[in-house]
């Protein structure tokens, strides 16, 4: 009797990981594509993270996302990586390929340009930008900003010194300024970028002005709960383009996705109802 071939599983590994929206997100591209395989949530502490994910490709996984806390360690795990993941210093994609290799890659920061693109077809990268926060989330979309043209990104961080940090990372045209005088940078800024979880559902809210924002400053806030966070509110009544963080999480499923299931999966107004359906 020929054993019948396994269906493709994926997954999302983080502790904790109930909130995780990524299972609605494949599940909806599964049943669109009518793909075999399934995509789950896997609670993994960290002390178990290695054991768990040389495990994986045994029961039949193709490759997970990676979340908090794990997302350095699935770096220095594989045994192959992206350009972009070495740059940002974390993965957020693995694929379990068929010679036994893991594979890495970060996905963030093509989520982060994808959704800019989408959500403000005039925003372009000839002009400076103005980034928010020094975590791992800044390093993710600072790198392929720069890497699409930038010509500076004025970086503020509560922390200076994470900021100085970065800055001397990335190179000359990461200009730190103060966090206080946040404002100041915003006069021929093309794009101003939250990402801090300051705004957030729990935490505390982001004390900025947009009075000084120029007319065609784009504002987005990679923070999606609430799917309008105060700042993308003011820039709404102000008339400036704002892109919530939404469609990041969206955009940077997709080559996941392709690499597990074989299908390019779209992101639409179907896939954003699916996602925040409660």
């Amino acid at each position: 009797m020929t054993p019948s071939p396994r269906l493709p599983l994926a997954g999302v590994v983080g502790w904790p990981i109930a909130h995780s929206r990524s299972p609605r997100l494949h599940g909806h591209w599964l049943a669109r594509h009518g793909s075999a395989g399934h995509y789950v949530p896997l609670g993994v502490e960290p002390k178990d993270f290695e054991a768990a994910l040389r495990a994986l490709p045994l029961l039949g996984f193709k490759g997970v996302n990676v979340t908090l806390p794990h997302k350095e360690a699935a770096l220095k795990l594989a045994d192959k990586h992206s350009d972009r993941a070495a740059r940002i210093g974390a993965a957020n994609t693995l694929t379990f390929r068929d010679d036994g290799t893991i594979y890495a890659d970060n996905t963030d920061g093509y989520g982060f340009l994808e959704n800019l693109k989408a959500g403000a077809p005039g925003w372009r990268p000839d002009a400076p930008a103005v980034l928010l926060g020094a975590g791992g989330s800044a390093r993710a979309i600072l790198a392929p900003q720069l890497a699409a043209g930038v010509p500076e990104i004025r970086l503020a961080n509560r922390t200076r010194a994470r900021a100085a940090h970065l800055a001397d990372e990335f190179g000359a045209r990461v200009r730190v300024v103060d966090w206080l005088h946040i404002e100041d940078a915003l006069p021929g800024a093309a794009l101003l970028a939250n990402a801090t979880s300051l705004g957030m559902t729990g935490q505390p809210l982001l004390s900025l002005s947009l009075k000084k924002a120029p007319k065609g400053l784009t504002v987005t806030d990679i923070v999606y709960a609430p799917l309008e966070t105060p700042l993308l509110a003011e820039a709404r009544a102000r008339g400036l383009a704002s892109v919530d963080g939404l469609g990041m999480l969206l955009h940077q499923g997709r080559p996941g996705f392709e690499a597990w299931f074989g299908a390019s999966p779209q992101v639409d107004d179907a896939l954003r109802a699916a996602v925040l359906a409660e």
